[in-house]
């Protein structure tokens, strides 16, 4: 019982994301919201995930009108 190709392969896993990769996702993603026109100091603030959330929909970013 089981002695098959089913029981001998190794598990095919996806590989993990490192830590750099991702620190730089989130720079870029910053870069954006700066360069749309959103102040610096408050992308500093906000989380990655808000961060993501606003680039789904760039349109609807609201910017100070005193720029």
């Amino acid at each position: 019982m089981g002695s098959g190709r089913t029981f001998n392969k190794a598990p095919v896993t996806r590989p993990k994301k490192s830590g750099g990769d991702r620190r730089r996702r989130d720079l870029v993603q910053k870069r954006r919201l700066i360069a749309l026109g959103m102040p610096e100091e408050l992308v500093a603030k906000m989380t990655t995930r808000e961060i993501k959330d606003h680039l789904k929909r760039p349109t609807k970013i609201k910017v100070p009108a005193a720029q």
